[in-house]
Order: structure tokens, then sequence, then C-alpha cells
């Protein structure tokens, strides 16, 4: 015999499905409107996001400062001058070696360009020199008619670096009163808010901080690993300024994907000028497959382990946040979703029940049975 449908059970379950859809679309709508508003006050949130994570990085030496009598200004300070010197010498120690031997790099340059173009007039290719010419005078013509296009595009870079000059100066001033006055934030937070926001907000507040560090050190440590690797595998090749590219594939592995592209292109061109083509292959193979492990197992391993995040989430969400927002979202996407965790944790804490305690006579009454609850 089949069972009939319960109109009354029917109706039931479609008003809680339409409560629930119509509270999904409010949650919806109510993250479409907080997008919203950051995208429009990006200016200040972006300089803001990266005075956090440099807080993150200087923290632990203010700290130690603060602890050890430093007043707190004057801990900021130093740390901030002494965050300074260090970018600034990280700058000149890529710079100076390339420039001391930036002579041999345009011969380099001058001589690789005369090979390729005497491999090129022979065969398979078998180009001329008269090919070659008609081809320079067409580029140069293509280059007159987009000279519109070319200043354009030139003058929205100058306008990208000014913003990111400004970012970073306004960065570091948000850096130096995090550093000073970061402790009092939490206690003044919990002043300001009614009710429960005055125990819930500071706490997730705190916990993201953490999730923030942990994000930082991970990231610094996939670094550290990249430079190793990496610079081991030019020094045995026979590569010049081993020690400025390992520096710069260090400091550009805190810009996903972009960063290090840019070191592993610098590093086989200047193999490629220095020693030759087969070295630059070989110097190729060495950077895809450093860089494969790392982001492949390095990173994904190290992130998920520091950030409480399973390797396959911290992938997708690479993934997710440079489809969505390119560069910012790569470099954004593992501390978002690293407090996107923290937040539902916490929530999940607030919501589940509180284990229920054992009855001690249900208990005693099971002893005395000898483990069987049933009795007769």
């Amino acid at each position: 015999m089949s069972a009939t449908v319960s109109s009354t059970k029917t109706r039931a379950a479609l008003r809680t499905s339409a409560h629930i859809s119509l509270q999904m679309l409010l949650v919806l709508l109510m993250t479409w409107v907080a997008l919203w508003l950051l995208g429009r006050a990006w200016s200040v949130v972006w300089p803001l996001v990266v005075a956090l994570l440099l807080t993150t990085l200087t923290w632990p030496m203010a700290r130690f400062l603060r602890r050890h009598g430093w007043r707190p200004a004057l801990a900021a300070s130093v740390v901030t001058v002494l965050f300074l010197l260090i970018a600034a010498g990280t700058v000149v120690l890529i710079a100076v070696p390339v420039a001391s031997q930036s002579g041999e790099l345009v011969t380099g340059v001058t001589e690789g360009i005369r090979q390729m173009r005497e491999w090129a007039a022979g065969p398979p290719l078998n180009i001329g020199d008269d090919q070659v010419t008609e081809a320079f005078d067409s580029a140069i013509a293509r280059i007159q008619d987009s000279v519109g296009s070319i200043i354009t595009a030139t003058l929205s870079g100058v306008g990208t670096l000014v913003n990111g000059v400004v970012t970073t100066v306004l960065a570091l001033f948000l850096m130096f009163f995090f550093l000073k006055d970061g402790p009092r934030f939490l206690p003044w937070l919990t002043r300001q808010l009614p009710g429960r926001l005055a125990v819930d907000v500071p706490v997730v507040a705190e916990r993201g901080w953490d999730a923030l560090g942990a994000f930082v050190r991970s990231q610094a440590f996939v670094g550290l690993l990249d430079a190793v690797f990496i610079g081991l595998g030019l020094w045995i090749v026979g590569v010049p300024l081993v020690l400025p590219l390992a520096v710069l594939t260090f400091v550009s592995a805190f810009v996903p994907i972009v960063g290090a592209l840019f070191a592993g292109f610098v590093a086989v061109l200047i193999t490629l000028v220095s020693n030759g083509p087969t070295d630059a292959l070989i110097v190729l193979a060495i950077i895809v497959a450093v860089q494969q492990l790392e982001g492949n197992v390095f990173q994904p391993i190290v992130q998920s382990r520091g950030l409480g995040l399973h390797a396959a989430v911290v992938l997708l969400a690479v993934t997710l946040g440079g489809s969505l927002a390119g560069i910012v979202g790569s470099l954004l996407a593992v501390p978002v979703a690293a407090l996107v965790a923290v937040v539902w944790n916490y929530v999940r804490e607030q919501l589940s029940d509180p284990p229920q305690e054992p009855d001690i006579e249900e208990v005693e009454e099971t002893a005395a049975n000898g483990g069987d609850t049933k009795t007769t």
C-alpha cells in the first residue's frame, strides 16, 4: 500500500523553505551591500590592510622592546625605522650588484641579440637583413599610429605608481600607530560596543589578528624556501648575482603569481645574457620546478597548518581571489579565508549546545547493574 502525501506537512515544508530562502536572500543582499561599500572605500581600506599585514610582521620586535621597559612610542619609532632601513637595505642589496655589473649585462644583451639575428638568418628561418629592417619599420609605424593609447597607458601607469607611493606612506604611518597603540585597541573597542557585542567582537578581532600573523609568518617561510632552493640552483649553474636574485625571490614571494613570474624572468634573463641559452633553460626548469613545489605543496601545507585551513581550501581561495580581483585578490585570498574561518568557528561555538553532563543517578544505576542500563 502506498502512503499518501500529507497536505499539512507539505504546506509546512514549503513555508519553511520560503522562510529559509528569504533569509538567504537577505544575507546575500547585505553581503553585496558590504562589498559595494568596501569597494567605494577601497582607497582607505587598502592602506589599512597593508598596514595590518606589516604590523603583524613587525609586532614581535615591538612587543619584545615593550616588555623590556621601552615606552610604546619609542618602541614603535625604533621598529618603524628599522623596518625602513631593512627595506632600503634590501633594495640596495639588489640594485648595487646589478649596477656594478651593468656593463657586462648590456654587453651580454647585445651579444644575445646578435646571436639571435645570426640564428634567425640561418635555416630553417632564413630571415635576411632586409626582412628584419622591414619588420622594424612596420613596428615603428604601428607605434606611431598608437601614440595616443601609449600616452594613455603611460599616464595610467604613472597614476598607479603615485597611488602606490601614497598607499605605502599611509600604510607606514598606520603601522607606527598600530605598533604604538595596538594593545589599547581591544579595551577601547569593548567600551564602545553595547551588550553582547562588547564580548563577541573583541574575541573575534583577537583571533583574526592571530590568523593574520600566522599568514605573514607562513608566507615569509615559503619565500625563504623559494630563495634558498632557487639560489642554490643558480649557484650550482654558475649564474652571477646569485645573492641579489635570491633576495629578490624572497621579497617577491609576498606578491603571489606576479612576484614569482617577475623574479623568475629576471633570473632567466641574467642567465641568458651571461651564461648562454643552455644554462638559461636549466635555470628556467629549476625555477618552474621550485615554484610548482611551492605553489602546490609547500604553501598549501604550511598555510593550512598555520591558519587551520585545509590545503585544498587554500588552493581554492587563491584561485577564486585571483579570478575576482587579480593580484590583490590573490594576495588577500588566504587571509580573508582565514578570517572567515575565524568568524565561522566562533559563531558555531556560540550556537552549539554545551555538552550535557551525565546524570549521577543513572551512572550509579548502570554501575550497579554491571554496565546494563536495562532492569527487569
